[in-house]
């Protein structure tokens, strides 16, 4: 994986409520500049503007609108938590229930907005902290769904990890392109495929 860009690290930490408060109101409002304007229009200037602080004020956060792009990544993967996978855990339910809930969760993270997501994925340079954001989530998912097929019956696999990994791979690659990319199917088209793929893959 390439290596961070220094530039892109945010120039300050909030330690107060307040500083938090304008830091995710810059983020919030440089998400609605990139969806409206595209990333090469969405300049620190209007970014500013529509969260109502000075240019300097946002400066003191963010060095470039690239270090913004990249916390919005951040943000975005950090919200992307599989929050239900422990009410699956105590209600199992069929395979197909399962692997149907885990995709599922996964289209709902990426669904409210697929122009500021198709921007993310195409114009995000590499921060260290993205760069270990990616890393800790995909080790947390990886975790959690692999113990959910291991306490699974139905699950017939040469190897758990190794499905594991391809199988968390699959639905995040499809997901962030289907999902970003304008569709022509319904969402509940990708979710049935997906769905099928990997439960006729899982029993074997």
């Amino acid at each position: 994986m390439p290596s961070a860009d220094r530039r892109l690290q945010a120039r300050r930490t909030p330690r107060q409520v307040r500083a938090e408060l304008t830091r995710e109101r810059i983020l919030t409002a440089a998400a609605h500049v990139f969806a409206e304007y595209g990333y090469a229009a969405g300049t620190t200037n209007r970014i500013a503007e529509r969260a109502q602080v000075s240019i300097g004020s946002l400066y003191q956060y963010f060095p470039n609108k690239d270090a913004i792009l990249a916390s919005l990544l951040i943000r975005h993967i950090d919200r992307g938590v599989w929050t239900g996978a422990e009410e699956v855990d105590l209600a199992p339910g069929t395979l197909e229930q399962l692997v149907r809930a885990m995709v599922r969760d996964a289209i709902e993270h990426h669904r409210d907005d697929p122009q500021l997501l198709r921007i993310m994925i195409e114009e995000a340079s590499l921060s260290q902290e993205l760069l270990d954001t990616i890393e800790r989530h995909g080790q947390d998912r990886t975790q959690q769904i692999r113990d959910l097929l291991a306490r699974h019956p139905d699950v017939r696999v040469r190897d758990l990890d190794t499905a594991t990994e391809l199988i968390v791979f699959t639905v995040e690659i499809n997901t962030h392109k289907l999902m970003a990319a304008p569709r022509t199917a319904p969402v509940e088209t990708l979710e049935n495929e997906l769905t099928d793929m990997i439960t006729r893959y899982l029993r074997g």
